[in-house]
């Protein structure tokens, strides 16, 4: 590795706050700069994931091989996954951000930062119910959190009322630090938090508590992204980590609009399948900002194909074909890629291609886990072409009613007939209808509609939704379907039992 500072010199960066040799902070730029925005996603993946952030660093460091400036920005890993069935989130192979370990651990105390001011506001509530309870709460909709997959902590009982615990990644702490355009925008959105309600079913706001300047003194440091370096010597900012299965997926809005000022191409990764975090990337982060996205990159590789498929590439292919015609339906600019494993056979790999040329979509083979930035220059190539950036298409306006935002999506993304929920849901629907904030879906990673054993391209079916909640100080409304869960639980072999110490060096599994 490189010291830190001598990688900040190519990007022109003036001062860092180095946390030891190898990482730092760097001031946050608050309005966006004329860097082209590539957005890295994925078709449906299977559970231990298809390589996008692999690919996004890889094809980072193919950009400057090709004399490119570019800055690959990325989301932090959750020390959930990086425990449980997933392990951590820093690439793999030869496209690599390090140091590994530090990242994919405590980093530099963002998550720690999120956690401690979330669960100083539930401290808070319950300071206030405990001494006389002026504010007169009747209901706690604010929950506590924890970076850490801990399925005991799912539901718990406090005295006089039962509560439980969100992961940190999933929080809603987490996805105003990711969503602020600046520091009095943090404040705001922290202000306008929904707690509960009270005895007139009146909603009462953090502001009401008096502790907001408590929760932007624990904030204020982690607001700033986090710089490092790809294992080819560029740079990486690594800042926000909000999960896209429940959750917006993206890393956080202030360090993208840092990036796009620091280099001429930003590589950004949203999480899981195109239907997830791309979607939310597009609907939810670009809204308001002037994003200059000049293509997105999907990701797909044989063995989710085959998947998707059950062990049917033919029958599987058809979940590329939908990721393509959703994400063309909010932006033109798409590139295709295969992330090659050693096993993919030629036969395989030229369908896959065959295909593409079908579907008029560009194609390339990476093997950017085996060769790094080498690996990724037909990619890198056929990202150049897009010269021009391209404005996204949204699927519905803010001013529709929540009923429609929710049907557009069931319809145009996951291809469902429509959906259903309860009497009481549907009056929840209605009553939120208020708030003219873009949705959030909420549902399972591995298939576009919300039953994770319908692989490939289902159609014909209805989709069931569970809940709705609005999120005020992200601006957010979060649409649930079918069973998600906010607290992960560990696998029956957590990667946590891998992990090892040896001679002063943490070994991550790999």
């Amino acid at each position: 590795m490189k010291n830190i500072c001598e990688v900040m010199k190519k990007y022109n960066i003036d001062e860092i706050i180095q946390y030891g040799n190898y990482m730092g902070k760097i001031n946050p730029i608050t309005t966006f700069g004329k860097g082209k925005v590539v957005l890295v996603t994925a078709t449906n993946p299977t559970e231990y994931g298809e390589g996008k952030t692999t690919v996004a660093i890889g094809l980072n460091d193919a950009l400057n091989l090709l004399n490119k400036k570019s800055l690959v920005n990325l989301r932090e890993p959750s020390m959930g996954p990086v425990f449980g069935l997933k392990g951590g989130a820093t690439g793999g192979g030869k496209a690599l951000i390090l140091p590994e370990a530090d990242i994919n651990l405590h980093f530099t105390g963002d998550f720690h930062a999120i956690t401690s001011a979330n669960n100083l506001i539930s401290a808070a509530i319950d300071n206030e119910i405990f001494h006389d309870n002026k504010l007169d709460i009747r209901e706690v909709t604010f929950n506590r959190c924890l970076d850490m997959n801990d399925r005991a902590l799912r539901n718990i009982k406090l005295s006089g009322r039962n509560e439980h615990f969100d992961i940190t990644a999933a929080s809603e702490l987490m996805a105003i630090m990711c969503l602020s355009k600046n520091i009095l925008d943090l404040r705001m959105r922290l202000d306008n938090i929904i707690i509960g309600y009270n005895s007139q079913l009146v909603p009462i706001y953090v502001s009401a508590l008096g502790i907001t300047d408590a929760l932007i003194s624990l904030l204020i440091q982690a607001f700033k992204p986090n710089f490092v370096q790809t294992l080819e010597g560029n740079g990486a900012i690594v800042h926000g980590g909000p999960f896209a299965n429940i959750a917006h997926g993206c890393s956080s809005l202030i360090s993208l609009s840092t990036a796009s000022n620091l280099a001429d191409y930003v590589i950004t990764e949203a999480g899981f399948g195109a239907d997830a975090g791309a979607f939310k990337f597009m609907d939810i982060l670009s809204r308001d900002n002037k994003i200059n996205l000049a293509c997105i990159v999907l990701v797909t590789t044989i063995r989710a194909l085959k998947y998707n498929g059950d062990g049917d590439i033919e029958k599987g292919i058809e979940n590329l074909r939908v990721h393509v015609e959703n994400l063309r339906l909010m932006h033109k600019n798409i590139v295709v890629t295969l992330n090659r494993f050693e096993d993919d056979t030629h036969e395989d790999i030229l369908f896959v291609k065959d295909y593409c040329a079908s579907l008029n979509v560009p194609f390339t083979v990476n093997t950017v886990f085996q060769d790094g930035g080498v690996g990724a220059l037909d990619l890198a190539n056929e990202v150049i072409k897009y010269t021009e950036p391209t404005k996204v298409q949204y699927l519905y306006n803010l001013d529709d009613s929540l009923y429609n935002k929710i049907d557009n999506y069931v319809k145009k993304i996951c291809h469902a007939n429509g959906f259903t929920c309860s009497i009481d849901l549907m009056r929840k629907i209605n009553e939120l209808d208020k708030y003219k904030y873009p949705i959030c879906v909420a549902k399972t990673q591995y298939s576009i509609s919300d039953d994770k054993k319908k692989l490939g391209f289902p159609q014909n079916y209805t989709m069931q939704l569970t809940n709705v909640e609005v999120k005020n100080g992200s601006k957010l409304i979060i649409v649930y379907f079918g069973k998600v869960i906010t607290m992960p639980g560990l696998n029956d072999h957590p990667a946590a039992k891998d992990i090892k110490y040896i001679d002063g060096e943490i070994i991550l599994p790999r």
